[in-house]
């Protein structure tokens, strides 16, 4: 018996040895531990990296609402959005002499922005009617993004008049996705979010992207004229199927109406009047209305000084820097400040609105007067921070207050109407910033009476409604 365990041990053994020997021989397909080590390290950035943005996008309870992927749409918005900047930029401002090139600003502004500011204001009535397809509106507005990136990829290279109409379909498309994604936050709140603190979390994704965004768009333009459009293409497409991958809450409209401005309730006459039960934003108390002028004057400074220091930076660079260096500083600048109000609003979601809007408008025309009697490469790129950061704690502190002020039957429609007015006055600041003349201290004095009479016009009312406000709530307490 020992003889018969001893030899069938032996002929496991061997046989175990044999059968690895002809496993190693046949090629059983297991890779080596070296090539799998090595096949892990190159997978990890990927992995880790999608990973690393899924637990940011999704935490808080923002992944089970549905929150953490509108963020994710966003951040792919934001970043084909940044594709399409770099190539109509590289054609249409960095291609010709400055002259020529103060000509092409203007008349894509007059071919694109002109007519956008008479469709802006229809593309939220119209995308109210049809609240039970935000995301197929959403998915729409990307696929029209996804094909008109291709009509550009010919018109950059042709430099055909294509391009401007082209254009103007992407802003229109634009637009309207930033309409429906205003509806749509309120619907994907995870428990004890605010309001402001789900739009900082969606813009700060959006902005994150589009700093990812511009020096890949940068690098595929070294490559030629068309890939930046190939990329919005790819990015635009996959955002056309992540729309679909929101909750279908999202498509749900109970509970809502229609806001009405002033200048619509003023078209009602008798019953008509009597009868209607939806209030515009000049009803539902004043600080929702100086917030939006005091808004609209930050975003007129914006259009200005973006349009305004391309062309003067562009004649007269910094000191000791070159032409791309001193636009790429002031663009950084812009861009953190930006970064940091978004960061900042969530922290003081708490405070009184009305009081942060005042004191960031208040810096903003200190530092826009400094700089302009003190011009230099400091205080320009300081202006452009500070500008960036009042716009974006401004805009969420404008939230807080429609969030407050504004029933949540109409509160959807009204984020749509300020969005408009807001997108309007960008415009008429970049037309301010074209056909100034290329002197430092001539404009930054334009820019701080810009944002120094839409502070003046409000500031009172601002500071009223807070008092109001913190009084009503002391005796609620």
């Amino acid at each position: 018996m020992a003889t018969a365990k001893s030899s069938q041990g032996a002929t496991g053994v061997g046989g175990a040895k044999e059968s690895k020997g002809r496993n190693r021989g046949r090629g059983s397909g297991r890779v080596p531990g070296p090539v799998r080590a090595v096949g892990r390290a190159l997978h990890f950035p990927v992995t880790g990296t999608a990973r690393g943005i899924r637990r940011a996008t999704h935490a808080h309870g923002a992944g089970e609402s549905g929150l953490g992927k509108l963020i994710e749409l966003h951040g792919v918005n934001g970043a084909g959005d940044m594709m399409i900047t770099v190539a109509l930029a590289s054609t249409v401002f960095f291609s010709v002499p400055t002259d020529e090139a103060r000509g092409r600003v203007a008349l894509y502004l007059a071919i694109t922005m002109a007519p956008f500011t008479v469709l802006a204001p229809v593309i939220g009535p119209l995308l109210d009617r049809i609240p039970h397809g935000r995301r197929a509106a959403m998915a729409g507005a990307m696929l029209a993004r996804a094909l008109l990136a291709l009509v550009l990829s010919g018109a950059v290279v042709t430099g055909s008049l294509e391009l401007y109409p082209a254009a103007l379909g992407v802003l229109v498309a634009s637009k309207a996705y930033g309409v429906v994604r205003s509806a749509v936050v309120p619907r994907l709140l995870p428990p004890k979010f605010s309001l402001v603190k789900a739009n900082s979390r969606v813009t700060l994704g959006g902005l994150l992207a589009t700093g990812v965004a511009a020096p890949v768009g940068a690098g595929l333009q070294a490559l030629g004229p068309r890939w930046p459009l190939y990329g919005a293409f790819a990015l635009f497409v996959t955002g056309m199927f992540l729309s679909f991958s929101l909750p279908p809450k999202v498509d749900s409209a109970k509970g809502e109406d229609r806001a009405l401005l002033a200048a619509d309730e003023e078209h009602l006459h008798g019953p008509h009047r009597q009868q209607m039960k939806r209030p515009g934003l000049r009803t539902v108390g004043p600080a929702v209305t100086h917030a939006l002028g005091a808004n609209a004057a930050l975003r007129c400074l914006s259009g200005f000084l973006i349009f305004f220091l391309a062309f003067l930076l562009r004649e007269h660079p910094l000191t000791g820097q070159s032409e791309a260096v001193s636009l790429g500083m002031v663009a950084v600048a812009a861009g953190t400040g930006n970064a940091l109000g978004t960061a900042v609003g969530a922290w003081l979601r708490s405070r009184a609105p009305e009081i942060i809007i005042v004191t960031v408008v208040a810096v903003v025309t200190g530092a826009a007067i400094t700089a302009s009697v003190f011009f230099g490469a400091l205080l320009v790129a300081g202006l452009a921070a500070v500008a960036g950061f009042a716009q974006a704690l401004a805009k969420l502190s404008l939230d807080a207050l429609i969030q407050r002020d504004v029933p949540e039957q109409v509160r959807t429609s009204a984020f749509a109407r300020s969005e408009t007015l807001l997108q309007m006055s960008w415009v008429f600041g970049g037309a301010v910033g074209i056909v100034m003349p290329l002197n430092g201290e001539l404009g930054l004095a334009v820019g701080a009476a810009i944002v120094g009479a839409g502070w003046l016009a409000t500031v009172r009312g601002l500071i009223s409604s807070a008092r109001h406000s913190g009084g009503a709530a002391r005796r609620v307490a």
